[in-house]
């Protein structure tokens, strides 16, 4: 565990430090798009963050080839080379759009292609788990289709949910988080090897995702662009190929032994058929409703529009942040709902836990407008919205006597849902209704 730890604060610090002067490359080089119809932010902000992702991706790899336990992992099996690979491919056609724009068919084209790379060297599902039919192998032409249209599916996912500060980079974050409790789980629980892959995968996934996040909350100073959602992209669903594709079902039952205990340790490889898509449901919910929304609409599926999850978070009446923190808890949810019902299907202290937390996803959904407060001995943790502010105002006494400003004792607090411009205006009309009775 602690070469892990290492691994993800390596990509996670290096992604960090180049974040800011890949920032100021970006400004240099004009990969500062106008603001679009469809975009939430105000001003132009550069894009090109996927530079610093790659980057931190590079440098992870690098440092888990180096120690002790995970070295094995380069040597027993190619599938890092094979994720670098084809990273590399998708990271280079994600530059070329954040810079001038790459048309939507050729970009699926060169998904496609970096899929097909991986698949070359060895990064492919080569069976599936099937509930009552049992392992079910895949020819070589199954195999690669299956594994490309699943390498498709995530990267456009992750893609189109790339609408708010924070949001695609937080979410895949969670969902990486998941999926590293599961792998580890599959490796070191089991003493499955081909796990490894798909466990090292995710963390290097959460310290990129963990390193650009400070530098992509609301309000952000810098964009990942598609150089840096597509490779997240393709980094989650090369974790989920390795550990659905390589793992084989008949040497999980033979590390349980016996009929009981086979059947209760299926269900974590049963799970990889649904996992995938768990991890990333809400991206996938998103990208289902925006196709079935263009096609009934008569335009194409990749044309943009203001229709997203996100976008009716805001209409609705939810803050930008507020909006984000909504979309990372049903994420949550959803991936560590999954990965606990793996773990112990037969609880009913899951299911019910995750129906009540359903219920409050929903009640937070119903009440867009309502602010919390945080209590005062945790106020420095939290942004000044959600802090207990008193405001004053200008006291009669002191107004009367034709004062500038009332002594500290002397001011009256003004309610704490007051705020900016709205408490300036009230404070001024408070203090012109206190002189006009002076006068009579």
């Amino acid at each position: 565990m602690r070469e892990y730890l290492l691994t993800l604060c390596v990509t996670a610090a290096v992604t960090y430090l180049l974040t800011g002067p890949v920032r100021k490359f970006a400004i240099a080089a004009g990969a500062m798009p106008e603001i679009r119809a469809r975009d939430v932010h105000r001003e132009p902000t550069p894009r090109l963050g996927g530079i610093a992702m790659f980057g931190g991706l590079c440098a992870g790899l690098l440092v888990a080839s180096h120690l002790t336990n995970l070295k094995s992992v380069f040597e027993n099996s190619n599938e890092p080379r094979a994720l670098l690979s084809g990273a590399a491919l998708i990271w280079i056609l994600g530059v070329l759009d954040d810079k001038w724009g790459v048309d939507a068919l050729v970009k699926l084209g060169g998904q496609m292609i970096a899929a097909g790379v991986m698949v070359l060297q060895g990064l492919t599902i080569l069976w599936i788990p099937i509930p009552g039919v049992g392992t079910v192998s895949l020819t070589p032409m199954q195999g690669t289709l299956l594994t490309v249209a699943l390498v498709v599916i995530t990267i456009n996912a992750v893609n189109f949910v790339d609408g708010l500060d924070g949001l695609a980079s937080g979410m895949v974050c969670i969902a990486a988080a998941a999926f590293f409790m599961y792998a580890y789980r599959m490796w070191f629980g089991y003493g499955i090897e081909a796990a490894a892959p798909a466990t090292l995968f995710s963390v290097v996934l959460m310290g990129m995702c963990l390193g650009f996040l400070p530098h992509n909350m609301h309000p952000a100073r810098i964009f990942m662009g598609d150089s840096g959602s597509m490779l997240i992209g393709l980094v989650m669903a090369a974790g989920a190929v390795s550990v659905t594709g390589q793992v084989d079902p008949d040497l999980l039952n033979l590390k349980a032994g016996g009929l009981r205990e086979a059947t209760h340790a299926m269900v974590p490889v049963y799970i990889p058929l649904l996992l995938p898509l768990t991890v990333i449901a809400v991206p996938v919910a998103d990208l289902i409703l925006a196709i079935v929304r263009r096609t009934w609409q008569g335009q194409s599926p990749f044309a943009a529009d203001r229709g997203h999850l996100h976008h009716r978070l805001l209409e609705i009446g939810h803050s930008h942040s507020r909006a984000v923190l909504i979309m990372y808890f049903w994420s949550a949810l959803i991936a560590f709902g999954a990965v606990a019902y793996s773990a112990n299907n037969a609880s009913m202290w899951i299911v019910l836990g995750i129906v009540l937390l359903s219920a409050v996803g929903l009640v937070l959904l119903l009440l867009p407008r309502f602010t919390p407060r945080a209590p005062r001995w945790a106020e420095w943790m939290v942004p000044p919205r959600y802090r207990r502010v008193v405001r004053t105002a200008v006291a009669p006494a002191a107004v009367a006597d034709g004062e500038g400003d009332a002594p500290e004792e002397a001011r009256e607090p003004i309610p704490a849902g007051i705020h900016g411009a709205t408490a300036i205006g009230d404070r001024s009309r408070f203090v012109d209704r206190r002189r006009a009775g002076s006068h009579h």
